[in-house]
């Protein structure tokens, strides 16, 4: 397994010089982030099609990767997702290696992910926190990210819980 996300990232997530300085935590920086917009899009037991849409064009932009590449590491961070018996292990990762200004970007790419189906269900407004707090990023920082992320989508969101 190890091998297979190591292959990917050297082929795909960065130019050779770029990977041979970042080194694995690199790696598993991207797969953490990844598992943990996973988990946000799965928290409602409802994997929309419209949140998997959000979900890959996200991974496509912000890593720059193209489709296969983008579908790979999120098959990638799905496995270690559902390998995981918690969330410790990638929001560890978070909290040690993002700055604050990271972190607020996912954040907001995460209730980019929670308000892509137009609803805000009360188990994903609760793992929203759940993971801000595990990060180490304070709720006024969550609150203006989904601030941010409502006025970028314009729409009203109903809840539902």
């Amino acid at each position: 397994m190890i091998d297979r996300i190591r292959s990917f990232f050297l082929r795909e997530m960065a130019p050779p010089a770029e990977a041979a300085a970042e080194g694995q935590g690199a790696e598993e920086l991207r797969i953490a982030a990844c598992a943990l917009l996973l988990e946000v899009a799965n928290a409602d037991d409802y994997f929309s099609e419209d949140e998997r849409k959000h979900l890959r064009s996200l991974v496509r932009r912000h890593f720059g990767l193209r489709r296969a590449a983008a579908d790979e590491l999120i098959a990638l961070a799905e496995e270690e997702r559902r390998g995981s018996v918690d969330l410790w292990g990638f929001t560890n990762l978070i909290r040690a290696h993002y700055s604050t200004g990271q972190k607020l970007v996912l954040a907001e790419a995460m209730w980019g992910v929670v308000l892509a189906d137009g609803e805000l269900a009360s188990r994903e407004d609760y793992i929203m926190r759940k993971i801000s707090g595990l990060v180490g990023l304070e709720t006024g920082y969550l609150a203006a990210a989904r601030r941010r992320r409502e006025s970028a989508g314009g729409a009203e969101r109903s809840v539902r819980g």
